[in-house]
């Protein structure tokens, strides 16, 4: 697939990034028309200031930001940042990378909007920000035990949320899974030896 002039102006400014910034932009590549840089943990914070102010780049707008759960990695957590330029109209994805108890610096003073997708990704995945102002969840409740959107998360969950008519409250249990039937994997086609749930009401022929 032929490269556009959208496309070029981006390869050509992520490889000016890697080559001038010393380090605080580590690697570029073009996939897919989308341009994706990667930069050290600890530089993240520099790295966004730079893509920011660049004068090729002009990236103002800080559109997403989430995490990415790879379990088998000793660095297990990516952390996404989406940048858009408006002026320029070019998109921008910077990546970098941490592990369960190493903290992120918190990239709220380059953009504010930051505060809640910092908050998101750590409710979700449990990664921590140095640095922000008031982190704490802010989709699952103040009592809520693990990360959801890590993988190895069960899909029950850990506790059921409830109201207690008696008590007149909200109450928090144990998940329990109860065995509500055999499972023998055979379709109703495939001739079942048991009268399946409703056919007692057929008539008999």
């Amino acid at each position: 697939m032929s490269m556009t002039a959208a496309d070029t102006a981006l390869e050509t400014l992520g490889q000016t990034l890697v080559a001038s910034t010393n380090g605080a932009i580590t690697s570029a590549e073009m996939a897919f028309g989308e341009l994706t840089l990667t930069a050290p943990r600890d530089r993240v914070v520099e790295a966004l200031t730079l893509l920011r102010d660049h004068a090729d780049g002009r990236f103002h707008q800080l559109i997403d930001l989430c995490g990415v759960d790879y379990p088998e990695r000793r660095q297990r957590f990516e952390v996404v940042y989406h940048l858009l330029s408006m002026v320029k109209n070019h998109r921008v994805r910077l990546k970098i990378s941490t592990d369960e108890d190493t903290p992120v610096p918190s990239v709220t003073g380059v953009f504010p909007v930051a505060d809640w997708f910092e908050r998101e990704a750590f409710d979700m995945f449990g990664i921590f920000f140095e640095g922000h102002p008031d982190l704490r969840r802010i989709l699952t409740d103040y009592g809520f035990h693990g990360h959801p959107l890590r993988k190895d998360f069960p899909m029950t969950g850990y506790v059921e949320v409830r109201y207690d008519d008696e008590l007149k409250r909200v109450v928090y249990e144990p998940v329990k899974i109860a065995e509500f039937r055999a499972f023998d994997f055979l379709s109703p086609w495939e001739g079942a030896s048991y009268v399946l749930p409703g056919d007692q009401k057929a008539e008999s022929k």
